[in-house]
């Protein structure tokens, strides 16, 4: 087999089932929406700003937010813009988004509640289209291609570098088993088969479990991932942080990378 037989759309599909990630309905993302305005959507955090250093808005006036959350990216780049569109699939997220875009003084932006699987027809088409850390999806090939339909200049997306969002050592420790989950060379490899080529850059931002000041952030964190600890594993989370945890150090060195894949729109008709 050479490369060219594989079919990498088919190949990220048989890799999501096989880490059997379950699919997040939009009330586990309502509940979260409070929290992650605080966590995900300060304009000052390192990979927002990267984010938006990145992008080339020459010519755009109009963007679309896939997965926009609590505005993290639309919001922090509206006065870029004459309009933004924000669309997710969570009520709430847009609740969130809507609220702080009245505190910003913001009068240009429009939100419409949609998932990546969902009809786009009634969702504008604008210059420039982004999906900032919302691409692990079922369809990716879907999902990229209704980017590129939706946008009239350019694409932005962020994906997954480490194929796990807790360092295994954690996972480890905890008792669980190692599950990796696609990561951005899908992207790029499906944009390739679709007769896109991408670039692609790096921004790296803080890992969740690299806020452990105290070992209930910590825990909170590890938690918020894993989707809930039992007993035993919060107990042997314990017993990690307590025998790796420095005073003025992190407890594990690194940081998260996202790879940004992004192209100029594509004829693909």
């Amino acid at each position: 087999m050479i490369i060219e037989d594989v079919d990498f759309a088919a190949m990220y599909q048989a890799h999501l089932k096989k880490a059997n990630r379950s699919h997040k309905t939009s009330d586990h993302w309502d509940k979260r929406a409070e929290e992650m305005a605080v966590s995900c959507a300060n304009p000052n955090d390192p990979y927002i700003r990267d984010f938006l250093a990145m992008m080339d808005l020459t010519g755009a006036d109009t963007l679309l937010d896939m997965g926009c959350g609590p505005g993290s990216i639309c919001l922090a780049a509206a006065d870029r813009f004459e309009q933004v569109y924000g669309v997710d699939y969570s009520a709430q997220m847009l609740t969130v988004c809507r609220r702080r875009a009245v505190q910003l003084g913001l009068g240009n932006v429009n939100l419409l509640q949609r998932a990546w699987e969902d009809d786009w027809q009634d969702i504008p088409v604008c210059d420039i289209a982004v999906a900032s850390r919302s691409t692990l999806v079922g369809d990716l090939h879907a999902a990229m291609y209704k980017l590129n339909q939706h946008a009239r200049l350019r694409v932005y997306t962020t994906h997954t570098v480490s194929p796990t969002f807790i360092d295994p050592r954690i996972i480890r420790a905890i008792g669980r088993e190692v599950v990796t989950l696609p990561n951005y060379l899908y992207a790029v490899t499906v944009l390739e088969q679709m007769g896109i080529h991408p670039k692609v850059d790096y921004i790296t931002s803080l890992n969740c479990q690299g806020r452990d000041n105290s070992y209930e952030d910590f825990e909170h964190s590890v938690s918020w991932s894993l989707g809930g600890l039992s007993e035993a594993e919060t107990m042997a989370l314990r017993q990690f942080y307590d025998s790796h945890k420095q005073p003025g150090k992190p407890l594990l060195a690194g940081d998260r990378s996202w790879a940004m894949v992004y192209w100029d729109k594509v004829d693909l008709d």
